[in-house]
């Protein structure tokens, strides 16, 4: 089982996460932000990936620190889980229609971080959840989990399918990217022989 659990306290935040790369998509999710759970229990369920995170923030502040720093914690625990990279299938990719919207994510774990995020909201706010901190998640999940990320809403209407579309489709390209190729088992997917950056 590829396993981690970070924790991470700063004076705005103490969350923990435990994550198991190779679970059944089982959550137990906390960070005080509702819409954001719910985001966050996407990427376990579509991902098959096991979570648990608990957030505590401040809130009274904002929610700003609390996803940014959820992304930094979750994107450690999957690098740290990852362990030395052989066998990965690396490369992923998945389009993830929701009603009227559609959204294609695509990554590789490469050492190499960086985010591409093409995405557009129509509203400041999903109920209460400021739409800015989709792409501020993604960015932190990415630069902490060592991967390229490229998120594209190609078309959509409603805010909360755009949002959903965009944690779905990740967990779907994340599914696939970490996922063991039984054809390079013991092998670093790079011609480089490294994926360390």
């Amino acid at each position: 089982m590829r396993t981690a659990i970070i924790e991470r306290k700063t004076r705005e935040t103490s969350i923990r996460v435990e994550v198991n790369l190779d679970g059944t998509g089982k959550s137990d999710i906390t960070t005080g932000i509702g819409f954001f759970d719910h985001m966050l229990d996407q990427v376990a369920r579509h991902g098959l990936i096991d979570l648990a995170i608990k957030a505590e923030g401040d809130l009274h502040i904002d929610q700003h620190h609390t996803v940014e720093d959820t992304g930094i914690a979750l994107g450690q625990a999957v690098r740290k889980a990852l362990g030395d990279l052989k066998g990965v299938t690396r490369y992923a990719e998945a389009f993830l229609p929701m009603d009227e919207t559609l959204t294609r994510v695509a990554l590789d774990i490469s050492g190499r971080p960086f985010l591409v995020f093409k995405v557009a909201f129509h509203t400041a706010k999903i109920g209460v959840f400021d739409t800015q901190l989709v792409r501020e998640f993604f960015q932190a999940f990415a630069m902490n989990a060592g991967i390229t990320l490229h998120v594209e809403t190609l078309y959509g209407e409603n805010d909360h399918h755009i949002a959903e579309s965009c944690f779905k489709g990740l967990a779907r390209a994340l599914r696939a990217g970490v996922a063991i190729d039984p054809r390079r088992a013991g092998e670093i997917p790079s011609t480089k022989g490294t994926l360390a950056g």
